[in-house]
């Protein structure tokens, strides 16, 4: 009897463990289960609203959302220069305290960080590791590519709050927003004009420096603007990319092309606030402008004579040089003026056969 109540409470033990373990699958199931769910409840709490993006917490989420604003929380107490990320400020901290942990073996140039130094034999080799399987140009930068794949995506993820209009690169907004705040960072230490971009700023240097690092092969004229040399190259090419489809006339430049449509509409957008007269073009308008003003902004240096245009002060100065510009290719004969050429050939072709 003792050994079959022994042998029912083994097998009752035996029971209760396996209904215990049941329970306790049971359970962790319902718990993984729970655990699963709350997972995507977080995801869709974490999703960026801009891009739509998941994030798996919050400090994450919040990063990303600054990174489109262009936000740098992390401020260095050195020299005041603010990052994105803490990781970034703790590398940049090991430049003022002199560390410097990875170097090239072929260079010896030292970095803080390990991805730095890749870059760095990257930019050495030559090899670019990130390739766009749209056009395959090829990046040493996998943000580079990231950045690059916008332009066939048609991608703008950065977005003005103000005007609401959305920009490929956080750069591009960060420099179009200084158009609703007025911020102008970038001064020039020679005139001290102010330019909200960089790029605006070294292009005024050259007013100064007189720098032209853009030279035409064909002539050999000098220019300080990529854009001057491109336009410039059309004389020489005979190119005219702009055509008005009612008279078929063409025009090397965009600006032409929209003052010569004023001919036909007759528009005239440049108006005297004097009175009131209006012209087709700003210079005209600014010529204008001079007979109420008498301003004479032309001087000659020899006899202090001014001149309301350069033209007329360059038609002067023959008188000083002696210069005879226009020349009878009948005759050989020299004139000073133009209309002394024009009444010479009238006379001379009256006698001719």
């Amino acid at each position: 009897m003792s050994e079959l109540q022994d042998k029912h409470l083994c097998n009752r033990s035996e029971e209760h463990q396996f209904t215990s373990d049941v329970h306790k699958k049971s359970s962790m199931r319902h718990f993984v289960s729970k655990k699963h769910l709350q997972s995507h409840r977080e995801e869709q709490a974490l999703a960026c609203d801009v891009c739509k993006k998941i994030f798996k917490c919050a400090s994450a989420l919040k990063l990303h959302v600054c990174s489109y604003r262009g936000e740098k929380q992390f401020k260095c107490e050195v020299c005041d220069k603010t990052f994105m990320k803490f990781g970034n400020l703790n590398a940049h901290l090991q430049t003022h305290a002199g560390q410097q942990k990875f170097t090239c073996g072929v260079y010896k140039s030292s970095f803080n960080m390990s991805h730095t130094l890749k870059l760095h034999l990257r930019t050495r080799t030559g090899e670019r590791a990130y390739k766009c399987d749209v056009c395959e140009k090829h990046f040493i930068k996998s943000s580079h590519l990231k950045s690059h794949l916008r332009t066939h995506t048609g991608e703008r993820p950065y977005k003005c709050d103000v005007c609401e209009k959305f920009f490929r690169w956080s750069g591009d907004l960060n420099s179009h927003l200084r158009i609703h705040t007025g911020e102008r960072p970038f001064k020039c230490d020679v005139c001290e004009k102010h330019f909200s971009q960089s790029s605006h700023l070294k292009l005024h240097l050259r007013t100064h420096t007189g720098e032209r690092p853009y030279k035409c092969d064909v002539c050999e004229k000098d220019f300080s603007l990529s854009g001057n040399l491109k336009l410039h190259l059309r004389i020489h090419t005979g190119e005219r990319p702009f055509t008005y489809d009612v008279c078929k006339k063409s025009f090397g430049q965009s600006k032409t092309l929209k003052r010569h449509l004023r001919t036909h509409t007759g528009e005239r957008l440049f108006t005297c606030d004097v009175c009131k007269k209006s012209f087709k073009r700003s210079y005209n308008l600014n010529l204008h402008l001079r007979t109420h003003t008498g301003k004479s902004p032309f001087t000659c240096e020899v006899c202090k004579k001014s001149f309301k245009q350069s033209s007329y002060l360059k038609v002067h100065l023959r008188t000083h040089t002696g210069e005879q510009q226009f020349t009878c290719d009948i005759y050989k004969k020299f004139f000073e003026w133009s209309e002394n050429l024009k009444l010479h050939l009238c006379r001379r072709t009256q006698h001719l056969p």
